[in-house]
């Protein structure tokens, strides 16, 4: 059992303190709102028992899980005798430098600190860091307790031993890394998905196709492939010949495709206005919320059937 600091516990701290109390770590939450901790620990506590409904606990009980976390009233508290911190501040990089200085010099020598954040790179807030080869980042989609991809993004400095530490405490716990080679704007998952994003902008704005017309494109279409495999595997699986023959036979077609992708849709401009008002239409404003709990539901739904897959039909 390792020991571990979750410092900032809003939306993304209290998913990660799920995640690493499930995988049987001993996890302190500390936020600079003295409030916040508590209120994440009583959301925590309302969802254990959905987690446990669906066999997401690994074969743990609420309680058991529960009683790993615990709320830390000083930051130098969380901090002690931790083996890894994972840090879920604002997206500032002001506030990024001001907290990364002070995990260094309060964390153990040998403890991880570790990144939430999903756009700022690791080397603008560790570069003066006295020990900044054991600082990176790890980003992860929302909730973590369910999606298991995070991202390892080293700064130019990050000790290489750190990178492989991280990706193997991350798949001890039950996520799946994205070891990332050097540091990158955007890091893969926010590229991979601006890039998707682009074009369904592009689509709508140019009026080829309707909101609701590009979400069924990805909803009963390609995300049904993309739920088990990645881009790769797909186009190795969709030629006889594997990857080689799929490019063969359709590079051409990407090609001429690529000239037509090289404008920008304006997200903020009148496109913005007709999509919003698709989306209300579909699902009034109202609504989001009870929408996200049912998001969430049906992420859960698709985890617990990913692993029972998993043990039923191994790779």
């Amino acid at each position: 059992m390792s020991k571990v600091a979750i410092v900032g516990a809003g939306f993304i701290g209290r998913a990660w303190a799920i995640s690493f109390a499930r995988a049987g770590h001993a996890v302190a939450l500390w936020d600079d709102d003295a409030t916040a901790p508590g209120k994440a620990l009583s959301y925590i506590e309302k969802l254990l028992p959905d987690l446990g409904a669906q066999d997401l606990l690994n074969g743990g009980s609420a309680r058991d899980v529960r009683a790993r976390m615990r709320a830390a009233d000083r930051l130098e508290e969380a901090l002690s005798d931790a083996d890894y911190v994972q840090e879920n501040t604002p997206e500032n990089l002001d506030i990024k430098r001001a907290v990364f200085a002070r995990l260094d010099a309060a964390a153990p020598q040998g403890a991880i600190l570790a990144s939430s954040t999903s756009a700022i790179l690791p080397s603008a807030f560790t570069e003066f860091l006295v020990g900044r080869a054991r600082c990176l980042v790890v980003h992860p989609l929302n909730p973590p307790y369910l999606i298991p991809a995070a991202e390892v993004v080293p700064a130019p400095w990050t000790d290489a031993g750190t990178v492989e530490r991280t990706a193997t405490f991350l798949r001890e716990a039950g996520h799946a890394p994205i070891v990332m080679k050097r540091e990158l704007d955007g890091f893969v998952m926010n590229r991979l998905q601006g890039a998707l994003l682009e074009e369904a902008f592009r689509l709508v704005a140019d009026g080829h196709a309707s909101v609701e017309d590009v979400d069924i494109g990805i909803r009963e279409g390609l995300a049904l492939r993309w739920s088990f495999m990645g881009p790769f595997e797909t186009i190795d699986l969709n030629a006889p010949g594997g990857v080689r023959d799929y490019v063969e036979r359709y590079e051409s077609i990407y090609q001429r495709l690529h000239a037509q992708m090289q404008s920008r849709a304006d997200w903020s401009g009148p496109v913005l206005d007709g999509i919003e008002a698709e989306r209300r239409k579909r699902l009034p404003a109202n609504k989001l919320q009870e929408r996200q709990a049912w998001r969430d539901r049906r992420l859960m739904a698709l985890a617990a059937h990913k692993r029972r897959i998993a043990q039923e039909l191994p790779q």
